[in-house]
């Protein structure tokens, strides 16, 4: 006689709604935040590279768990504004640290995952930079990066430990320190903080301001539901899609960044499993890898149900509106209504969000001309050229945003100038570094370093000041360059990245860096040329073209093209173009 092993049931996810009455970020502190969360039934949920569900994660577990860690870390020693730094992989581990952290009074720092570009020296350098900025009493990471940040941890004579041996430990019953609202909360590090890393301080008070502007912005509803796989190192992803559903009590489906990478549709799946209505932010490129990856053979109604994703965020890089329209294309048959995206702009030193887009407004463009982007005058010789810049919606509930001139004087409407933004949710400043906390604060506002332009109340984003590339005194936007090449065959979004470079002769000219597929020599000779053409008709300037290898490009540990990397790179001789032909 046998008897059937029974079938393990499969996991259920956390409810999308709840008898808790709502609360939107009202709370003091982040710990009083999940403490209110705890008392509910929503909660985090883990799945795998196919979208399967591997762990539902109440906010009442996840409180558990981090007031056991918070006891962890005050028995080895963890005092009230230490710093803990953490490797911030999306799940239950990470996020029990964080708030245990929170609980014993210290600081969680987040720091970035290895990404696919830079390898392990690399990755071990990044540690290293921002473990000396931000001086912890401990790094804490996955198991099976042991090697490497254990490495990092060791060069840094940082103690290093893994979570798993930590959460092994005993966890004595002790004190944990009265909250303060105006007490650091963490330190975040910009996707670009690699060789000069600015520790954004960012307080209890700031957080939940931030917090609750941001569910006010996206009018939060009980049917929402939010789904990410965006990373935890950085604001949008720890901030806007791991804090907010604690603070705001949001059920949340998690990818990992990396299985998105791998997998993009995935996503897609993971928000037409669900009934209720959906919250979820891409930059542009997430939305530009589901549209490439979807066939032209294939329906996207036989795959996908995206008819109740109510807001698709769109933040943390240029938003491009033919991108978007590309994605609307592809998915419009499976539901997918091009009201709901939702740009939005903001930056970690801003804590989270400057501007929101009031949901069902979706992507709303200007059209620039050129010579008013670059601050000078048409000369009639060339056609007029015209530039759509995405319109990101109006400041936040609380934040107060002007464009400034260079000298501080205020602009009035429709003037691209310097963007400055002030309001309870602007960081304390940097972490240990005050000449830079003074290079971009003054009176309570913040120097944002992007430009752009008001009207009619709405916030229009041009781009980064410290990309522009000036050349006799004329100010041109890489992006105009860039999106030039991109508009020939065989060439998208990422595969260019121009900045100014010096002459031999001491003259100022853009460089133009192209990644190039082609293998044969005389096509490389060729597509040099066209490319030169296609920018001089463009910008009527003569730019230095280089061919470079695929995969060359430099990316911030977000995945964002980083232009100023790759000028050093260039010049430094470590990016090596393809020689050109005698």
């Amino acid at each position: 006689m046998t008897t059937d092993t029974p079938i393990p049931a499969a996991p259920a996810a956390t409810p999308t709604e709840d008898a808790l009455p709502r609360r939107f970020a009202d709370f003091a502190t982040l710990g009083e935040a999940l403490d209110y969360a705890a008392s509910g039934s929503r909660g985090l949920n883990f799945h795998d590279a196919r979208g399967t569900l591997t762990r539902p994660y109440s906010f009442s577990e996840l409180r558990t768990d981090a007031l056991a860690a918070a006891r962890r870390l005050i028995a080895a020693g963890v005092k009230p504004q230490d710093r803990v730094a953490l490797v911030a992989e999306t799940s239950a581990e990470f996020a029990a640290l964080f708030f245990g952290t929170v609980y014993a009074g210290a600081w969680p720092v987040p720091l970035p995952l290895p990404t696919s570009f830079g390898g392990r020296d690399h990755y071990i350098d990044q540690l290293r930079v921002q473990l000396s900025s931000c001086d912890p009493v401990m790094l804490i990471f996955p198991p099976e990066l042991a090697a490497m940040a254990g490495e990092a941890a060791r060069l840094s004579n940082v103690p290093g430990i893994d979570w798993a041996e930590l959460s092994a430990r005993p966890a004595p019953d002790a004190p944990l320190p009265a909250a303060d609202a105006d007490a650091i909360a963490y330190l975040q590090y910009s996707s670009g903080s690699t060789r000069f890393p600015h520790g954004v301080a960012i307080t209890h008070r700031a957080l939940l301001n931030n917090l609750a502007a941001h569910s006010h912005g996206m009018a939060i509803q009980a049917s929402d539901r939010c789904v990410s796989w965006l990373p935890w190192y950085h604001d949008m992803g720890l901030v806007g899609c791991f804090l907010s559903p604690v603070a705001n009590q949001v059920s949340t489906d998690y990818l990992k960044t990396e299985d998105f990478a791998r997998r993009p549709l995935a996503w897609l799946d993971l928000i037409s499993r669900h009934q209720g209505t959906t919250l979820s932010y891409s930059p542009t490129f997430g939305y530009d890898i589901c549209a490439r990856r979807m066939s032209s053979q294939t329906r996207a109604s036989d795959r996908f149900d995206l008819s109740r994703w109510r807001v698709a965020g769109n933040g943390a890089d240029m938003i491009r509106p033919d991108v978007m329209q590309d994605f609307v294309d592809a998915f419009a048959d499976a539901g997918f209504k091009a009201s709901a995206f939702l740009p939005s702009y903001g930056l970690a030193e801003a804590t989270l969000a400057v501007s929101i887009m009031p949901p069902g407004e979706g992507i709303r463009v200007e059209l620039v001309e050129e010579t008013e982007l670059s601050g000078g005058d048409h000369d009639g010789h060339r056609p007029q050229r015209f530039r759509a810049i995405v319109n990101c919606g109006k400041p936040v509930r609380d934040m107060k945003v002007e464009v400034r001139e260079e000298d501080g004087a205020l602009l009035p409407e429709r003037a691209i100038g310097k963007i400055w933004c002030a309001g309870p949710s602007v960081m304390v400043g940097y972490f240990r570094d005050d000449a830079a906390t003074d290079a971009c604060m003054a009176d309570g506002w913040l120097d944002t370093g992007d430009m752009g332009y008001m009207s009619d109340g709405y916030l229009y984003i041009v781009g980064r000041a410290k990309d522009m590339i000036i050349v006799n005194g004329k100010n041109h936007w890489p992006q105009d360059i860039e999106w030039a090449v991109e508009q020939l065959p065989g060439f998208k979004a990422g595969d260019i990245a121009a900045f100014a470079i010096t002459t031999p002769g001491g003259e100022e000219t853009p460089a133009v860096l192209v990644q190039c597929r082609s293998s044969d020599e005389a096509e490389r000779q060729r597509l040099r040329e066209e490319i030169r053409e296609r920018v001089r008709s463009v910008t009527g300037m003569n730019c230095v073209i280089e061919l470079i290898p695929p995969r060359t490009l430099p990316r911030t540990s977000s995945g964002k093209l980083s232009r100023a990397k790759a000028r050093n790179l260039y010049l430094a001789g470590e990016i090596k173009p393809y020689a050109i032909a005698a």
